[in-house]
């Protein structure tokens, strides 16, 4: 995994404003692609970053970069517990979730509704996708926003303004890690 493929997608969770980023990683052997996860694993540990790869798909993993403590955060929102119940998660701990959300993208090659909320999304928008089925929302960026537009607006701002900081340090020469917010 490169630093420069965690940067274009993953800035605004290193820089602790977003709790989770998608993106896939292509490998030549589940070894290397293990020995990559470990490797990032140690090297953002006391940063509060994991790595971990949630599907498979011939020689490409879906890696989920995300900070445990938000994501527990975020899922301990009633209406996001709401949601996970509609949609077979057990009323446990975010470990759990996790597990069940891997099981769920083996099940199906389409991504579950409900991963927006492992990303950060707002309930109120991963509910309105669903319910919607993606149509009517009022603006689309990240995701699309069924809820506070304004608010909305601002966070993909935000996140687009991180991602070309990050990726300007990163072409100075600035180390990933050290970019990284401790949280």
């Amino acid at each position: 995994m490169s630093e420069e493929a965690m940067v274009r997608n993953c800035a605004p969770t290193l820089a602790g404003i977003k709790t989770g980023s998608l993106f896939r990683f292509r490998y030549d052997s589940k070894e290397e692609m293990r020995d990559s996860v470990r490797f990032w694993n140690r090297r953002f540990r006391e940063k509060g970053v994991r790595i971990l790869p949630l599907r498979y798909r011939g020689r490409h993993a879906l890696i989920y970069v995300y900070r445990p403590a938000q994501l527990a955060d975020d899922l301990h929102n009633d209406d996001a517990k709401a949601i996970l119940r509609l949609c077979g998660y057990p009323p446990d701990r975010a470990e759990k979730w996790l597990a069940k959300l891997i099981q769920r993208l083996k099940e199906t090659d389409d991504f579950p509704h409900e991963i927006g909320l492992f990303l950060g999304y707002p309930p109120e928008d991963v509910s309105g996708f669903i319910s919607h089925h993606a149509c009517g929302y009022k603006c689309a960026g990240c995701w699309k926003v069924y809820g506070d537009e304004e608010k909305c607006r601002c966070f993909f701002a935000k996140y687009k303004q991180c991602t070309r900081i990050y990726e300007r340090c990163l072409a100075r020469g600035k180390d990933i890690v050290s970019m990284t917010a401790a949280k």
